[in-house]
């Protein structure tokens, strides 16, 4: 008991959000900190302060096409993880409406269980005339590899061309990993390029991306210990899109702008420090998930474990639990001091269950009562014991006041 009460009192929070964010690491920040003051030259300045940054810059981009396996040029820095999403998806769609006079023809295709910034950018797409397929996964959050060949062909024989399929390597709720060579595989049988939004699993999976057969990839640097407001694209070069943002011919034409070369720095560490221990801590924190599952099964009656046991991210454990809301129990972990989530930051503003959970099966009850706990680098048992101490007093004092709950138990005892 000694010991719960001295992690709650010497630590300002018990941080288990990591899908959300990721502090930013001692040794990626020491690398980056020199170009916010001491080389602070724009790229494209032609003096030696320019060349400085310039050659950061391209430093930078080998840096990460190493890790990628990819052409250097074949990388586009960004502002976010979102923007490279939006980047991927309009610079498809607007090269086909140059095309077409201003008209959307084609179809687009993606999962059920994306992220918000994949969804509602094609949400916005569909305004323009363009086809948008989402399609089912099964209750462990995998795409249905049939229907995805059979949407393929059926459109593609209807004159209604595929024109890119996205869909996310690890969900960011459930962290299930899709089988990406295979859909790939389906992809490329019929000419279409494939867009995978990686950034949940830049840390923990390969990013190799001939091995993974995508066309593009987008990551970010928040989830990776690098900074907020930091991303990129992999765009192979035989995959013609449109620039967003107009002006300058910075990002090979792809995105105009004065690059944030601290940032870009930063991105690289984070990349090289990742792709270093991602073996090692994959296997401790795969570990440390299997343990808390194993104990809140056992500890706590009436949840479900929801996602995949096998194909998921080593970080990633999410329960639903009967009777209750996800915001109360998030609320009272955080009295605690535990920082939790009840699913994708991006969509924490929504009060409506979560569009993954709806997805995999489940009820909508039973979607408003899950919780998502991501660990990270500076996670150990101990805080997970701390955790589901805090978690089991929680789910039982707020169901002595469910009014849910109790109508359950009643009509358990007849």
């Amino acid at each position: 008991m000694t010991k719960t009460k001295n992690i709650q009192n010497t630590a300002k929070e018990l941080y288990m959000d990591y899908s959300a964010t990721t502090p930013t690491r001692q040794a990626v920040l020491d690398e980056a900190l020199p170009f916010f003051v001491e080389k602070y030259g724009n790229p494209s300045s032609f003096h030696s302060t320019g060349l400085v940054a310039k050659r950061t810059l391209q430093d930078a981009r080998e840096r990460v096409a190493k890790i990628l396996n990819c052409d250097e040029k074949e990388i586009v820095f960004t502002g976010s993880g979102t923007e490279s999403i939006n980047l991927a998806l309009k610079g498809i769609a607007f090269k086909n409406m140059i095309k077409n006079k201003g008209l959307g023809k084609g179809t687009f295709i993606t999962g059920k269980i994306e992220h918000p910034a994949v969804l509602e950018t094609l949400e916005w797409l569909e305004k323009f005339g363009f086809n948008i397929i989402e399609i089912d996964v099964d209750m462990n959050g995998i795409i249905n590899l049939k229907q995805l060949q059979n949407d393929i062909k059926k459109n593609q024989e209807e004159g209604l061309p595929v024109l890119l399929v996205s869909i996310m390597y690890a969900n960011n709720e459930i962290g299930t990993i899709q089988p990406l060579k295979e859909i790939s595989e389906i992809c490329h049988k019929y000419g279409v390029p494939l867009h995978s939004d990686g950034c949940q699993g830049a840390e923990y999976l390969p990013l190799d991306v001939t091995k993974l057969g995508v066309d593009m990839l987008t990551l970010n640097g928040s989830k990776i210990y690098g900074f907020k407001g930091t991303g990129l694209l992999y765009k192979n070069k035989n995959v013609i899109i449109e620039s967003l943002i107009h002006g300058g011919g910075h990002e090979n034409n792809l995105r105009a702008g004065t690059e944030n070369i601290a940032g870009i720095v930063a991105m690289a560490k984070a990349l090289e420090i990742a792709e270093k221990e991602k073996k090692k801590e994959t296997i401790r924190l795969k570990k440390l998930r299997n343990y808390m599952v194993k104990k809140i099964k056992k500890e706590i009656p009436k949840v479900i474990y929801n996602g995949s046991a096998t194909k998921r991210l080593p970080n990633n454990v999410n329960f639903s639990f009967e009777g209750i809301e996800g915001e109360s129990i998030l609320l009272r972990l955080n009295e605690a001091g535990i920082r939790v989530s009840t699913g994708s930051a991006c969509a924490s503003q929504s009060l409506d269950p979560s569009h993954v959970l709806l997805a995999i099966g489940l009820p909508h009850g039973l979607a408003h009562g899950s919780i998502r706990f991501t660990f990270g680098k500076d996670t150990t048992k101990q805080k997970i014991d701390y955790t589901i101490r805090e978690l089991k007093s929680s789910i039982k004092f707020l169901r002595t006041i469910s009014p849910e709950w109790n109508k359950q138990k009643s009509w358990r005892k007849r």
